[in-house]
């Protein structure tokens, strides 16, 4: 979803004001933030907890990692959720408009493949295998062509949209190159399409970040990878001790520095984001260790000073 075209969905968790696909601006008193659809369940449930304990309010849009950069570089944003470091060329944009930032690692993900329910013939898939799928000029299209002891099945494909550090991580682990990627693919800066895609088609095969497969493993299936290893299943487990390879990736907040000097809460709420990282990640995401989370508050001490 462009942000020319988006249509807000606005969904209301107590005082958190969840904006999917847009967002709102970066005017008023809440505290903004906008960016990747994989981190924005992590800020969004830092956002409702800092609510709690009597901060501001907190707007977290969705429109994708390079969406919220576009905006955050605009000066829109406070926060600029990222599922992958900035690009050089939106680095330059910032500079260009005065934007300058501090980034923070707040977790970890494990960037889940999932199946249909009903799936019953394909547990595992190695990286080859999804290099052959999802490769520019594939033409894979049926899961006997993946392995012949598939059965003759439709292969439906569902995947991050082009804005998504989601689409920029997963090409560049399996392709060998950020952004490259068969095209005739259904794909969506909205996760939730490829939960409802996956889910209702017995041959479908999507990818997207853990928290999604961990919201919705009543419907769909997760496929463990193999990175040459063996077969590893997606976990915090897994992507904490390293061995769900190569799919295990940082999510960041990059945090504008004006913004923290002008936006009343902002840097309350950045740290307390940081301080209680681990409670915030839950089950869904790979908390940082102690010593990680010092690292990180050391830099926005510094961004403050």
């Amino acid at each position: 979803m462009t942000l020319r075209s988006c249509v807000g969905v606005v969904l209301a968790f107590a005082s958190v004001a969840i904006l999917a696909g847009c967002g709102g601006g970066g005017s008023g008193s809440a505290i903004t933030a906008d960016g990747s659809s994989t981190v924005g369940p992590f800020t969004t449930k830092a956002a409702e907890d800092f609510k709690a304990q009597g901060g501001g309010d907190v707007t977290v849009g969705i429109s994708g990692t390079g969406g919220g950069f576009e905006r955050f570089c605009a000066g829109e944003t406070d926060i600029s959720n990222a599922s992958r470091p900035i690009k050089d060329d939106e680095a330059a944009i910032c500079a260009e408009k005065g934007v300058e930032y501090v980034e923070l690692q707040i977790a970890t993900d494990a960037l889940t493949n999932v199946i249909n329910s009903e799936n019953d013939w394909v547990k595992c898939l190695t990286v080859d295998q999804l290099n052959a799928i999802w490769k520019p000029g594939s033409t894979v299209s049926n899961w006997n062509q993946i392995d012949p002891s598939y059965p003759d099945v439709p292969l439906k494909l569902y995947g991050a949209g082009t804005d998504s550090g989601t689409f920029d991580y997963f090409t560049e682990v399996i392709n060998g190159e950020g952004g490259a990627s068969r095209s005739d693919f259904s794909a969506t800066e909205d996760d939730n399409v490829t939960v409802q895609g996956v889910s209702g088609d017995r041959g479908a095969l999507g990818y997207f970040g853990f928290s999604y497969y961990e919201e919705n493993q009543d419907r769909l299936k997760a496929l463990e990878v193999d990175g040459g290893g063996g077969c590893v299943a997606p976990s915090v487990a897994t992507a904490q001790d390293g061995s769900y390879t190569p799919l295990a990736r940082p999510l960041f907040m990059y945090v504008k520095l004006s913004a923290l000097a002008d936006t009343e809460g902002l840097a309350d709420f950045v740290r307390y984001t940081l301080e209680n990282a681990a409670a915030i990640a839950g089950e869904q995401f790979v908390p940082l260790n102690q010593a990680q989370v010092d690292d990180e508050l050391q830099k926005l001490d510094g961004a403050t000073a």
